[in-house]
């Protein structure tokens, strides 16, 4: 383990070896809160921990916003091997959070479910951290949680908390910006964050986004996540989609000194309803190591055709015809009748 204070793991180039090693090193204590954990190495891992006399505590997200349950399995599992297991807090929408807390000296703030799909298939990012106050504030939400209690996560927390001090801390992060700034994340739909973006586009900064496409959104966030993304690309911000990995990682980077990670979508859900945990770096190799990730992405990357015929292309290319509430111009085209001539001849 390295000797900084904090370490960033890339997914999938990093793979699952770091969180099965962070688990298995656990000595006392194992505080879990997922989204989604489904892998199956994983869970044997934690069930390992716990039979070896680790202090394991898990919660898992009971259901998505859609009533999907898919963490039922692993609960069962879990549950049987003797792990206490809880529901995330039902105060929250959805707890989107997915962090690892190790001996209460370690933890982890990531935007990666623990599933297979995310240690091979996805964009995705993991930030181990020794810092005694940072692990000390996710274990104080921890507890809070475990016991449906309040927890303070506004402007004074040192991490970046949703429900919280999530929007504000990446809105000043955002107008702090005085080259460029690089993201990626799958939702850009939060009107005040969009603002700040265009703001930031307004007075000179380079602005870097990498996406979703259109098609890849639910019918019911295609007007809000387009619409976002046209606004932006009016005033000039790049927008890409990535080629061969699944985007996840939920990122900003800001003129190479400073970045966000973690699990916040840019959504007003994310911020106003949902649990989630962000952390914001200075460390120089793991800001170089997340510009350098950018830069490679970018480079595997295709600009996003955000105009109205591209949007309909892409979208119906993929067999979705639901994007009324955008209120595309189809394209006229014209037939050989209506090239002809107007015939001026008068009539007998």
């Amino acid at each position: 383990m390295s000797k900084e204070a904090r370490t960033l793991f890339v997914m999938p180039e990093d793979g699952i070896a770091p969180v099965a090693d962070a688990i298995e090193r656990a000595q006392s204590s194992l505080d879990i809160k997922m989204f989604l954990f489904t892998e199956p190495r994983l869970v044997n891992a934690v069930i390992a921990a716990h039979l070896r006399g680790v202090k394991t505590r898990v919660m898992l997200n009971p259901a998505r916003r859609s009533g999907e349950s898919e963490n039922a399995e692993t609960q069962r599992r879990l549950t049987d091997a003797g792990v206490e297991v809880k529901n995330t807090h039902p105060g929250f929408q959805v707890t989107h959070e997915k962090s690892l807390i190790v001996d209460r000296r370690l933890a982890l703030i990531k935007s990666l479910n623990w599933a297979a799909k995310n240690f091979t298939k996805t964009r995705d990012y993991a930030l181990l951290t020794a810092d005694p106050q940072e692990v000390s504030e996710i274990g104080d939400c921890f507890n809070a949680d475990w016991e449906r209690a309040d927890f303070d996560g506004g402007m004074n927390a040192r991490l970046i908390w949703c429900p919280g001090n999530g929007r504000a801390r990446i809105a000043r992060f955002i107008d702090k910006a005085k080259r460029y700034l690089f993201l990626q994340n799958e939702r850009y739909q939060d009107l005040t964050i969009i603002e700040h973006l265009v703001r930031a586009k307004r007075r000179g900064v380079r602005v870097h986004l990498l996406a979703p496409p259109p098609h890849s959104l639910k019918e019911k966030k295609i007007f809000e996540g387009v619409n976002g993304l046209r606004l932006m690309s009016d005033v000039g911000v790049k927008i890409h989609k990535l080629k061969g990995l699944h985007l996840h990682g939920k990122m900003l980077l800001a003129d190479g000194k400073r970045a966000i990670v973690g699990s916040i979508n840019l959504a007003p859900g994310s911020f106003d309803e949902r649990r989630e945990l962000a952390i914001e770096v200075f460390d120089d190799h793991i800001v170089k190591r997340l510009e350098h990730t950018f830069l490679q992405d970018w480079d595997h990357s295709h600009r996003i055709d955000l105009s109205d015929q591209g949007i309909i292309k892409e979208m119906e290319s993929h067999g979705r015809q639901d994007y009324g509430s955008l209120a595309l111009e189809p394209e006229v085209k014209t037939t050989d009748l209506d090239d002809r001539k107007p015939n001026h001849k008068k009539g007998r």
